[in-house]
C-alpha cells in the first residue's frame, strides 16, 4: 500500500461506522463470506468475518485439514475511532446563530479544531413501513466550523488559554431556522419526522495530502488510527499463510475512550469468534499458547521542536520504519521476547524497526493491545508508524512508513514459526 492509497481510503472513512463498511466492502471483493453474530454454528473451511455494532469487525481464514491439537493464530487488531465531536440527541442549539449541541468523543487537541470546516458523519436511525433501520450518513462538505475569537477580544489568546467545550468549541451551524435533522432528511431523502435517532460527529473534513521535496511526509486527519487499520488489512490480504495457522483481522472501536464497550477490545468479540473457530476449550488453550499478536496503534515520533519531551534514547523518527513500543506499567504488551520475534520478523522482510518508550517523568497513553489480551490470553507486542501531532484535527506522519507497516505486516502474517515458552523455531 502506497500514501496515495492511503489517503483515499481515509477520505472515504470518517467514523468508525465507515471503517468497518469499507473494511466489509473490501473483504467481499476478496472473496469473504459474512457471517452473523446470531449465527451459531461452527464454521469450516473458507475465508469469513462478523461484525458488531456496525463498528467492529473480524475478519479470518480457516485453513482446509485444520488440525484442532496444533493450530495456532496469528492475530493483528486495530481500532477505527478518532477524536471528534459527537452530536448530542437535541442537537440544535440557538444564540445569535444557529449552532450545534455536541460532546467532545476522545481526547484531541482542542485547539486545532477551531476554524477548520467540519463535515457531518456516522450512523442514523430511521423509520421504515416495515419497523426500523440504520444508514450510514457522510456530508462530504463543510457543514459547520467553531469559530475562534478575535484576538482584539482576547488578547491572551496566543498565551495557552484553556477552551471550554461548552463554550468555546460550539460550532457554528445555520443562520435560521435549519436544524441538524433538516440536513440528516435531505441528505437520507427521508422524511424528517421519520429521523429517529442518530450516532453522528463533526469530523475534519477534507482530502489529507503528501509535502516536502520528495513527498516525503504525510498529513490527514484520523492518521491515528487508519493508517494502521488499512496497512494491517492490506498485509492480512497479501500474506502467503503457513500452513495449520488461522490469521486473523480485528477492527475495534471506542479505543480512543477507553475500549470498554461490547464493540471494543475490552469486549467479548475476539474471544467469542476464537470460541467459533475452536470450541473444544483445551483445543483452544493449547492454540492461543502457539500463537502471535500485534496490536497496531501510531507512535510518537520525535518533534523536532520539542526533543526535550522524550527519551533521546528511545525515540523514532518519521520515515525511520515500524516502531515497536515499550512500556513498565504495562501501557503496551511488548517485552523482549515478543519485540524481538516481530523485529526479526521485520529483519527478514527488509523492514527497519524502531522503539519507542517515554520518557521516565511522563505517563504514556494507553491502546488496545492489553485490553484485548485480558480477554484473550497470548503473547504480544505493540507496534506502529511513528507520527506527529497525535490526537490533533490533522496529524503529520512518514510517507515511507505506510509502505514500511504494510510490508511489515505481511511478513508477520506470512511467518512461519513455531512459538514455545522461551523461544521460537522457523518452520
Amino acid at each position: 500500500m502506497n500514501v496515495e492509497m492511503l489517503l483515499d481510503l481515509i477520505e472515504k472513512t470518517p467514523t468508525a461506522w465507515h471503517a468497518a463498511a469499507n473494511t466489509e466492502e473490501i473483504l467481499l471483493k476478496a472473496g469473504f463470506q459474512k457471517i452473523a453474530q446470531s449465527d451459531v454454528d461452527c464454521l469450516g473451511a473458507g475465508d469469513w468475518f462478523t461484525g458488531r455494532n456496525g463498528t467492529s469487525l473480524i475478519a479470518f481464514r480457516i485453513p482446509e485439514n485444520m488440525d484442532p491439537n496444533t493450530v495456532c493464530f496469528r492475530i493483528s487488531a486495530v481500532h477505527g475511532d478518532s477524536p471528534c465531536f459527537r452530536l448530542k440527541p437535541n442537537a440544535k442549539k440557538g444564540g445569535s446563530c444557529g449552532r450545534l449541541n455536541t460532546e467532545r468523543y476522545g481526547g484531541g487537541i482542542l485547539s486545532t479544531w477551531l476554524d477548520i470546516p467540519l463535515a457531518l458523519a456516522g450512523r442514523v436511525t430511521v423509520r421504515t413501513e416495515a419497523g426500523m433501520k440504520t444508514e450510514l450518513l457522510y456530508v462530504d462538505k463543510p457543514v459547520a466550523v467553531i469559530p475562534n475569537v478575535a484576538i482584539h477580544l482576547s488578547r491572551d489568546t496566543n498565551i495557552a488559554t484553556a477552551l471550554n467545550p461548552a463554550v468555546d468549541l460550539v460550532p457554528l451551524f445555520s443562520d435560521g431556522d435549519y436544524s441538524p435533522e433538516d440536513l440528516i432528511a435531505e441528505t437520507l431523502q427521508v422524511k424528517k419526522e421519520d429521523v429517529l435517532g442518530w450516532d453522528l460527529s463533526l469530523v475534519a473534513q477534507g482530502r489529507g495530502f503528501t509535502f516536502g521535496k520528495d513527498g516525503e511526509f504525510v498529513t490527514a486527519p484520523r492518521l491515528d488510527d487508519l493508517e494502521c487499520a488499512y496497512t494491517c488489512l492490506d498485509g492480512f490480504l497479501s500474506a502467503t499463510i503457513p500452513a495449520n495457522t488461522v490469521p486473523v483481522y480485528a477492527l475495534f472501536d471506542n479505543e480512543e475512550v477507553g475500549s470498554l464497550s461490547f464493540a471494543g477490545a475490552a469486549g467479548t468479540l475476539l474471544k467469542d469468534v476464537i470460541a467459533r473457530i475452536l470450541p473444544e476449550e483445551h483445543q483452544r488453550q493449547g492454540a492461543l499458547a502457539r500463537s502471535f499478536f500485534v496490536s497496531a496503534d501510531n507512535a510518537h515520533a520525535l518533534h523536532p521542536n520539542h526533543p526535550e519531551l522524550y527519551d533521546g534514547d528511545n525515540a523514532p523518527k518519521m520515515n525511520g520504519g515500524v516502531v515497536v513500543k515499550y512500556n513498565a506499567m504495562q501501557k503496551y504488551v511488548s517485552d523482549g521476547f515478543s519485540g524481538a520475534i516481530f523485529t526479526e520478523i521485520c529483519r527478514r522482510a527488509n523492514v527497519p524497526v524502531q522503539v519507542f518508550a517515554n520518557r521516565s517523568d511522563k505517563l504514556g497513553g494507553s491502546t488496545l493491545g492489553n485490553l484485548a489480551e485480558a480477554q484473550v490470553p497470548l503473547r504480544g507486542v505493540d507496534i506502529g508508524a511513528a507520527q506527529l501531532a497525535m490526537h490533533s484535527a490533522h496529524e503529520t506522519a512518514g510517507s515511507r512508513d505506510v509502505d514500511y507497516m504494510g510490508k511489515a505486516m505481511t511478513a508477520f502474517y506470512s511467518a512461519d514459526f513455531s512459538l514455545s515458552e522461551d523461544g521460537i523455531q522457523w518452520n
